[in-house]
């Protein structure tokens, strides 16, 4: 039985006080030409403690204490450095995070006053911010934290505030779905979420369970949870149409809720926080809600692969041979390599039934990834030039950076070579680019499908220091802007 309940909302965007006085705390952060300009329309009395940083393009910090009404007002400044490579967000919301993170209390009552040099940079910044406060917490204190107001320096539009508003949410909840260990939150749980997202926005819901995965041919996803006391799901999410044959884009998220590796048992050190295997999905879903909530859902579909990868007496064993919903068989060489068998299944589904034309699917698919592009960067592989630029574009935007991988299926399919079926789950040769042969994995299950396909493996940036980032959920969200402005054809 699930104990999971949602975790109460810690954040509140607002457009920027006119007084401070109910605050304890004033958070000013931000690079130091729009705090020079924030603080001299402002009249707070804190410039000397500004100047006292000695090199504010460089970064630093520095507090001190005003009065505002007659009320003390603890004020510190956190100047982020204007440096930042060429693949970095100019911006650094890197160190935003890091730098609310270590700032702010738990207990004060607190507003963050962000500083932006451009509005295209509202997106990542509000981003970076969400993720310094996560909202799942456990602790017997945790009732007890006060909400902490954000806002975007000379913002003065309630629609801007709503449009951020709804990212902060996302990635809120594809953080907080991550967070939450399988015993609360696991296969039922996540599939009422998605219902929960459908209702409030009026979007069509399909969910297929169980047995029901097996007679209709899903062979991966059902071998991957049938050994599990909760059996596996895809649900499918679709948005409205702009018409009745327009083509969507669909997003495809594995669900790993928790992975042991099956019998290919993982070693003690490597099985704890195995709760972040469905941070694809989380982000996916989390991406589809703020999508919906900005209006950019038309056209667009969400299928969301659960399950979780337990052992037991029917759990699936190296050697078993299954059939995908592609009708590709395929020969279990390794069970720990079970998030591609989930997302080809849920590939195969969209191409048979949704009629897409740009296909991306997202996971915490490979531990290669981090070896590849590391922590902070998601990799890609993509048959199109166009989309993998447009990917690249949408990390830059949204602070949720990406990096291509060699899409060449003519070097990496060949590792899954198999006597006995058309191929096997896990490669042959583990120095020869992991990451990309596991995305040429999913991608020989679309078929005879001839449109646009990107694979984003998240293994790295989904799950830091022990909690969920809801990685993906901007990246998906500024993707879907793209879609819908036409951006994405050529």
């Amino acid at each position: 039985m699930s104990y999971y309940s949602p975790s109460p909302r810690r954040l509140n965007l607002c457009l920027t006080p006119t007084s401070w006085s109910t605050y304890e705390h004033l958070v000013i952060i931000g690079q130091e030409p729009a705090i020079s300009l924030a603080l001299n329309k402002l009249s707070l009395g804190v410039e000397s403690a500004f100047a006292s940083i000695k090199d504010p393009k460089l970064g630093g910090a520095a507090s001190t204490f005003t009065t505002v009404d007659g009320q003390p007002l603890k004020v510190s400044l956190s100047v982020i450095t204007q440096k930042a490579s060429r693949m970095n967000h100019p911006a650094r919301p890197d160190l935003i995070t890091k730098q609310l993170s270590s700032m702010v209390k738990e207990k004060e009552k607190t507003i963050v006053l962000i500083c932006a040099s451009d509005e295209q940079h509202y997106d990542a910044l509000i981003i970076a911010a969400t993720r310094a406060f996560p909202r799942y917490s456990r602790k017997s204190g945790a009732s007890r934290r006060l909400k902490i107001d954000i806002s975007l320096y000379g913002v003065d539009d309630e629609q801007v505030v709503t449009r951020l508003e709804a990212l902060a949410e996302g990635v809120s909840h594809g953080a907080e779905w991550v967070d939450a260990p399988p015993a609360e939150f696991h296969v039922p749980e996540f599939i009422e979420a998605a219902r929960e997202i459908a209702v409030r926005h009026q979007v069509e819901i399909d969910v297929f369970e169980g047995d029901s995965l097996m007679q209709m041919g899903a062979g991966g996803l059902w071998g991957v949870g049938m050994a599990a006391l909760h059996p596996p799901a895809m649900v499918v999410l679709r948005g409205p149409k702009s018409t009745v044959d327009a083509p969507n884009m669909v997003w495809v998220g594995k669900g790993i809720v928790y992975d042991t590796g099956g019998l290919s048992l993982k070693p003690k050190g490597s099985m704890g926080g195995m709760k972040m295997d469905m941070g694809g999905a989380a982000g996916v879903l989390a991406a589809f809600e703020v999508a919906a909530a900005r209006g950019l859902a038309q056209d667009l579909c969400a299928v969301l692969c659960l399950a979780e990868n337990a052992i037991g007496p029917e759990a699936l064993r190296n050697d078993d041979i299954i059939t995908l919903y592609s009708g590709k068989t395929v020969e279990i060489n390794n069970t720990d390599a079970e998030g591609r068998l989930v997302l080809a299944d849920g590939v195969a589904y969209a191409v048979q039934h949704l009629k897409p034309t740009v296909i991306v699917d997202m996971a915490t698919l490979t531990g290669a990834q981090l070896v590849a592009t590391g922590r902070s960067f998601g990799a890609i592989v993509s048959n199109d030039a166009v989309l993998e630029e447009a990917a690249f574009e949408a990390g830059q935007s949204s602070g949720e950076l990406v990096h291509p991988l060699p899409y060449c299926p003519e070097f990496f399919l060949p590792e899954f070579k198999s006597k006995v079926a058309d191929m096997k789950n896990s490669v042959k040769d583990r120095m020869n680019a992991q990451s990309s042969c596991a995305g040429h994995f999913v991608e020989s299950h679309l078929g005879d499908y001839d449109g646009k396909w990107l694979h984003v493996d998240i293994a790295g940036p989904a799950f830091i220091q022990e909690r969920g980032t809801g990685f993906g959920t901007g990246l998906l969200a500024t993707l879907a802007e793209a879609w819908q402005g036409g951006e994405l054809e050529g």
